[in-house]
């Protein structure tokens, strides 16, 4: 067993002492660095960068979000488009208040054991007000200040702040409870006359102080909001 062993330990030396011949043998620049037989300083193996794998996966990830966004325009344009169709702004809104009106229908008209349509109809109410309230503060209100009409215009601002506090209430609550359906019929009730106010009143008064240049132009703008929510 030694005799192996010291075989092999001088088998190593042997060898070790070969590889720094060798390396003592090798052409050196004037700094001390190994150069090849051509006389240029030696270069270690290049590794692959990877560059064209990361180039493809960039390249998909970029065509990705292109149809991501793609779909997300389309989607918006559909959501709004009911509203783009209906006419000028003051058509527009008006039909969006019929809309919101059919909802509150569909809610009322379930029962205590459809908790999941409840909730359901919840998500599409709150959706569709904040879409519309976000056109009529944006545009209608201030336009509404514009000719003077700044005591109106705030309190139907005020009033969509009432509609937050409706629609947080009505999330907060059990959808089987009488509690809930009856929040739904104040709210209901509330919305109605706030949709007079401005159906009877305030819009009939702006329309009428609008060149149709501005009106249209107030379409555009209250459209262009309505997208972002849409």
């Amino acid at each position: 067993m030694a005799t192996a062993t010291q075989s092999r330990s001088g088998t190593r030396r042997t060898t070790s002492s070969k590889r720094s011949e060798i390396a003592k043998a090798e052409a050196r620049d004037a700094s001390g660095r190994f150069t090849n037989s051509n006389g240029g300083e030696r270069r270690k193996p290049r590794r692959s960068s990877g560059s064209k794998g990361t180039g493809a996966v960039i390249a998909a990830g970029a065509a990705g979000l292109a149809v991501g966004l793609a779909a997300s325009v389309a989607r918006k344009l559909a959501v709004q488009a009911p509203t783009m169709m209906a006419g000028e702004w003051d058509e527009a809104l008006t039909a969006e208040h019929q809309l919101t009106l059919k909802v509150f229908d569909s809610i009322e008209a379930t029962t205590e054991h459809n908790t999941t349509k409840r909730t359901t109809l919840l998500i599409n109410l709150k959706h569709m007000l904040t879409k519309h309230a976000l056109e009529e503060e944006n545009v209608i209100y201030p336009a509404l200040r514009e000719i003077g009409e700044t005591e109106a215009a705030d309190q139907l601002n005020k009033d969509h702040g009432y509609v937050k506090q409706y629609l947080y209430e009505l999330g907060e609550l059990p959808k089987d409870s009488y509690a809930w359906i009856t929040k739904v019929r104040q709210f209901r009730t509330d919305v109605e006359k706030h949709m007079r106010e401005e159906e009877d009143r305030l819009f009939p008064l702006l329309k009428s102080r609008l060149s149709p240049e501005k009106s249209k132009e107030l379409t555009s703008l209250m459209n262009r909001e309505g997208l972002k929510i849409a």
